[in-house]
């Protein structure tokens, strides 16, 4: 009877749901998933990007930047066709050039081809008092210049008009208005206020930028820009690895979806015989090495599990834990450097995800063992959510903090940069676009893939 009884829970067993059963991690079924968040969130109407998915709050610039460049990759990967990404792009930049441009503070969504950094849902305007952001007009312009290589066909009139209008979004950007006295360019400007005081120095996400604004036939910048931007550099040695210092590993990330940096230096990198590429691995090892340490104690570090970016966090408050009171942060920077550590716990895929194409070999054992940990809490139908904190608890979060958006800023880099490690997709295309072209050798970066093409 006892044989039987076990027979029949055994049967019975086998019949039921397995609720805790999840996909393994596998690199494909990230890529879908985090293409398919700017393919299936993008409004249908104004076809900008959404900042955050599900809580909607406004669009970004940046996001609509990264969209346009996981189209391409979306095509590559045959999860559209050619047309049906064409088309979206061609939706896209037409409400970009239709959009309302001037120096008022409302009913407008830019000023001098630049474009202020959130953006309505509804109308695509400026989001209460946020600033015409010259770094997410970068971003922006990056995705904009990789349709304007990648759909090249003389004679489809879709694609002929994506390069049109790329063209002229990109010619549009008074980049030179954007600079200041002291020959480095603000972060932005505010229609009540003027320029922001803080302009663009040390090493950060802002590389692409500048290589567009020198590389601009309408509106350039000085040359002597990124003489001044090199200048502000800060090369030091943090936890084993000697690199150019910049705290969140993002700021080592954005510049690379676009711009291949393997081999080609300017002279800064000349001077210490390295190059961007690799200083971006070194950064992204040393972010990994002060993780595994992990001086501040915080759980679930460790050799598989690191990566400190700018993310969401769990609150901006302190709280006791175990005794101890600790310091946490709702958005933030968070990133570990000799210049600086901002560090509560936290940690985001996009950490290991946008580095992917530095660090394969690491960054997959990381996403692996994130997906396969914790799939239930972190990873939904547009891949990884953004970012998750074990230590922090209280009656809500008693297993930790998991965040419940997906960031399109953070989803970019993610599937850019693995298909960058895989294909070499963008940056190929980028090679081709005399714009980046131009702006690298004014900038001085010799060598490599540089040596063998031209620009007018």
């Amino acid at each position: 009877m006892r044989g039987v009884c076990l027979f029949l829970i055994v049967i019975i067993s086998a019949c039921q749901p397995e609720h805790n059963s999840f996909p393994p991690y596998s690199r494909e079924d990230l890529k879908k998933r985090t293409f398919q968040y700017f393919w299936e969130t993008t409004d249908t109407t104004n076809f900008q990007v959404p900042d955050r998915f599900p809580t909607l709050t406004f669009s970004s610039i940046a996001a609509t930047g990264f969209g346009l460049s996981a189209y391409i990759t979306g095509i590559e990967n045959k999860y559209i066709t050619r047309s049906e990404g064409a088309n979206r792009v061609l939706q896209t930049l037409k409400v970009l050039w239709e959009l309302p441009q001037g120096p008022d503070s409302v009913l407008v969504s830019g000023y001098k081809g630049f474009f202020y950094h959130f953006l309505t849902l509804d109308k695509a305007q400026r989001f209460k008092n946020v600033e015409l952001s010259s770094i997410d007009t970068g971003l922006l312009m990056a995705g904009i210049l990789s349709c304007m290589s990648y759909f090249d066909s003389p004679t489809d009139t879709t694609e002929t008009a994506i390069r049109a209008l790329a063209d002229n979004l990109y010619k549009r950007v008074d980049w030179n208005w954007m600079m200041k006295s002291n020959g480095k360019m603000s972060m932005g400007w505010h229609p009540e206020k003027g320029f922001i005081e803080s302009d663009w120095k040390g090493y950060n996400e802002a590389m692409v930028l500048l290589i567009m604004a020198m590389g601009s036939p309408t509106h350039p910048i000085p040359q002597q820009s990124w003489s001044k931007w090199c200048s502000t550099y800060t090369r030091d040695t943090f936890y084993g690895y000697e690199n150019v210092q910049f705290d969140p590993l993002f700021g080592h990330q954005y510049s690379h979806m676009w711009v291949d940096f393997r081999g080609i230096r300017d002279s800064f990198m000349t001077s210490v015989g390295d190059d961007y590429f690799e200083n971006s691995k070194k950064a992204t090892l040393s972010n990994k090495a002060y993780c595994v340490a992990n001086p501040m104690k915080w759980k679930g570090y460790g050799d598989n599990l690191w990566g400190l970016t700018a993310c969401d966090g769990p609150a901006n408050e302190k709280v006791n834990i175990d005794g101890a009171d600790r310091q946490f942060y709702d958005y933030r920077a968070r990133g570990a450097a000799s210049i600086q550590v901002v560090d509560d716990g936290t940690l985001a895929p996009t950490a290991a995800g946008g580095s992917f194409a530095f660090t394969p070999e690491e960054s997959e054992q990381c996403l692996s063992n994130m997906w396969n940990t914790y799939y239930k809490d972190l990873v939904g139908e547009y891949g990884f959510k953004d970012a998750f904190n074990l230590t922090f608890k209280n009656k809500v979060h008693q297993d930790g903090w998991f965040d419940v958006d997906y960031l399109g800023i953070d989803q970019g880099p993610i599937l850019l940069q693995i298909e960058n490690h895989e294909t070499g997709l963008i940056w190929n295309i980028m090679k081709k676009n005399p714009y980046i072209i131009a702006g690298l050798k004014k900038a001085g970066f010799k060598g490599g893939w540089l040596d063998s093409v031209s620009y007018k």
